[in-house]
Parts: C-alpha cells; sequence; structure tokens
C-alpha cells in the first residue's frame, strides 16, 4: 500500500488538486443533480476533470463522492451507496495511473446530532458503506472534509478505522469571525479541531474551503500553536466568492495563490491543493513555486 506520510517524508511539500463541484457546474451539472451519479452517466467527464489536475502537476486528486454517503444520497440512489463510492474511485485511479495518490472524497452528511436527526450509529454505517465502495475502488486515503462538527467527523473517523487500513486525512471548514477568531459552524476552533483529531489517531489534518490562501494562512498557523508533528493539507478556495454582473466569481488569479504560497507553506502547511473556484491553472501555478522551493 503506498503511502502519503512517507512521501511526505521524501518531499516536504505535496501539491493535491482543485476544486471539483465548481468545474462540474461548468461541464453541465444542474443545481439539485446528483453529482455522483455523473460518474455512472457522464463517466467521461468525470475522468476529464481528474486527468486536468495530474496534467497540471497535482501529486494526488480526490474523487467525485464527496456527498456519497448513504445519508446524503438518501432514500432514491442511497442503495447505490458501494457501487457510485466505486466507480468514482475507479475514475480517479484511472486518471492518475500508479504513480500519483488517490483521496478518496468524504464529505458531511448535513445532519445534526445535537438536533436528533440521526444517531451515531446511523453515521457510522452511512460513513461505513461509502468508505468500502471507495476502498474497493483503488484509493490511497481517505479525505474526511469540509466539517464542521467533531462528533461527526469521529463517526467517519472510526468507519475508515475500522474497515479499512487506508490513511486518514480530515479537514474542517472555519469562518471568520467578527473578532478575527476563526470557527467552524459549530464553534470549533482550529486549535480545537487539531487536538481532538491527533487524538483520534488521523495521519493528517487541515482546513478546506470557506477561505482563500490569505485566511488559510492564519489557520495554519493557529493548528500549528498546539501540533508540529502531523503533516496539514490545505485545500483553499480561490479568494472570497463576489456576485459580478448576476454570477458569483472567486477573484483569486493562479498567479496570486501562486505568490501566496510560500508564506503558507511558512506558517506550516505539507500538502496544498484548491478548492471552489480553483482550477487547473491554479494547481498549474502552485506546482511551479513548489517546484523552485525544493
Amino acid at each position: 500500500m503506498r503511502s502519503i506520510i512517507d512521501q511526505l517524508k521524501k518531499n516536504k511539500i505535496l501539491v493535491s488538486d482543485g476544486g471539483w463541484g465548481t468545474y462540474l457546474y461548468a461541464k453541465g451539472l444542474q443545481m439539485g443533480d446528483c453529482p455522483e451519479l455523473w460518474n455512472e452517466t457522464h463517466r467521461a467527464d468525470v475522468l476529464e476533470i481528474a486527468k486536468s489536475y495530474i496534467t497540471a502537476g497535482a501529486d494526488m486528486i480526490e474523487t467525485n463522492s464527496f456527498g456519497g454517503s448513504r445519508i446524503k444520497l438518501a432514500h432514491d440512489l442511497g442503495e447505490r451507496t458501494y457501487e457510485l463510492n466505486k466507480m468514482a474511485a475507479e475514475i480517479s485511479r484511472e486518471a492518475a495511473g500508479d504513480d500519483k495518490f488517490v483521496l478518496g472524497s468524504v464529505g458531511p452528511t448535513g445532519k445534526f446530532l445535537m438536533t436528533g436527526e440521526v444517531t451515531e450509529e446511523e453515521l457510522y454505517d452511512s460513513f461505513k458503506v461509502q468508505v468500502e465502495g471507495l476502498r474497493d475502488g483503488g484509493v490511497d486515503a481517505i479525505c474526511i472534509e469540509t466539517f464542521y462538527d467533531t462528533q461527526e467527523a469521529l463517526q467517519a473517523i472510526n468507519a475508515v478505522k475500522d474497515n479499512t487500513e487506508l490513511e486518514i486525512i480530515t479537514t474542517f471548514t472555519f469562518d471568520k469571525a467578527p473578532d478575527d477568531s476563526y470557527n467552524s459552524m459549530m464553534g470549533i476552533k482550529p486549535s480545537q479541531m487539531a487536538e481532538t483529531l491527533a487524538d483520534a489517531g488521523v495521519d493528517i489534518f487541515g482546513t478546506n474551503c470557506g477561505n482563500g490562501f490569505e485566511g488559510m494562512i492564519d489557520i495554519v498557523k493557529e493548528i500549528r500553536e498546539v501540533n508540529t508533528v502531523l503533516p496539514v493539507l490545505v485545500h483553499a478556495n480561490a479568494g472570497l466568492p463576489v456576485e459580478e454582473d448576476g454570477k458569483i466569481v472567486y477573484p483569486d488569479s493562479p498567479e496570486r495563490m501562486a505568490e501566496l504560497t510560500p508564506t503558507l507553506i511558512a506558517a506550516g502547511a505539507n500538502i496544498i491543493g484548491g478548492c471552489c473556484g480553483t482550477t487547473p491553472d491554479h494547481i498549474r501555478a502552485i506546482k511551479e513555486v513548489v517546484i523552485k522551493l525544493k
């Protein structure tokens, strides 16, 4: 089994892929459509997205499975959870070949423990089926991403640990408060996340979405105040979205993200990629900087 941790020991910084959701919409996915179903109905488009990031220089790519938990897929597609996730992994595996890593993307269910919408057992069972499909499709690691509640994240982590031997990456999304602090939707601070996830035994932790590189720099610094051992992954947006002519756009150019990459690395990031609004051009620009810094 290939190890991202071993690769990080050889190369200080690795480059991940960019945004998937915005890319899928650019290819014709409509609001309300199920992105994971595209692994079957639009396989060529999904494969093209994955390949584009490999061509841009990414050392790893994710799978089109962010909303692929059984709970998230719901009654109409829930019975196909294993199948759709296995397809997602197989597509990214084909694009990555044998030399690059594939991260199985696992997002939150959208259900809340605190309101009684779902139980811990239901969360665990939902994630279990998803990660088994990703495992059997050939991923190298599971990326539990865009979480905001530690209790839900722990159920996903346990599902991976109990049913696979894959490395575990877990990232939270944080918003900037008026006092300039960063908190998840459930009030979790980056430092609290770092301590909880380290205790849970993840291999890599970090942050994604919600912020451009500028915000991510401060978040990584806070993580490094409490943990200097575990590698940190950052998947940043191409800046904070703004509306222009009735459309949502992300303002940070590839050049801007490349400009901030050395500062993000200095703050303590080990794996750098993109989230909403980032494209292969952003990843290519980041990769060029990383190569020069080696």
